[in-house]
């Protein structure tokens, strides 16, 4: 879930909306007793209202993305793979006309070794091995727009074995570029500075992996 305003990096009410919504869920997880569920269920809807509030998303809406999961919460995972080629950057070219690394969240049943494999072959029809891991990023810190929940970024250096490109219902092409002509960005998935940390790591002799 994203949300559409452009002052959410400063402003405090986003990140007490998150741990208000991840009490509410780690109590309903944990709490036997019907009043305090009912509590819970109230910081949870209260949760969603300052949202929605503060975005001008319904605050239905803003349930079913945010508030919609079970159990203990915890940070999602998301892997992008990097691969290089001729010094060029793989960038696969979204729906909404975006290039973004390939990539995606880590599925139940995958690792990050395993669903970087997975996500460049379905985005890019490429078979690769994951090498080493160049970062590990909080979005929050590092792009935009943040979401309503915390994601850990993990960029994956990656070599390419076969394959190329196939036609499918996530990306509309796919193509290599140089650091100073990257094309426009979906910016919650990569930025210019995530991409630029890509080309440093393609050429560090002794690359130590970077994280939050």
């Amino acid at each position: 879930m994203t949300i559409p305003t452009h002052s959410l990096l400063t402003e405090p009410w986003l990140t007490w909306a998150i741990e208000i919504q991840s009490i509410a869920q780690n109590g309903l997880t944990y709490c036997k007793n019907i009043y305090d569920i009912e509590r819970y269920e109230r910081l949870r809807a209260l949760s969603a209202e300052m949202l929605s509030y503060k975005t001008a998303l319904p605050t239905e809406t803003v349930k079913h993305l945010f508030c919609s999961e079970e159990g203990y919460q915890t940070p999602k995972v998301d892997t992008r793979a990097v691969i290089f080629k001729n010094d060029k950057i793989l960038l696969v070219q979204e729906n909404d006309g975006l290039w973004s690394l390939p990539g995606g969240w880590c599925d139940v049943l995958e690792t990050i070794h395993s669903n970087t494999i997975k996500e460049v072959k379905e985005e890019a029809g490429l078979e690769v091995k994951p090498t080493f891991i160049i970062a590990i990023h909080d979005q929050h810190k590092h792009n935009f727009p943040p979401f309503a929940y915390r994601v850990l970024k993990t960029f994956v250096m990656c070599e390419q074995l076969s394959g190329e490109f196939q036609s499918n219902t996530e990306t509309l092409q796919s193509d290599y570029f140089a650091l100073d002509e990257l094309p426009p960005l979906d910016e919650a998935k990569n930025t210019a500075a995530q991409i630029a940390l890509c080309f440093q790591a393609r050429h560090s002799k002794s690359w130590t992996t970077l994280f939050d």
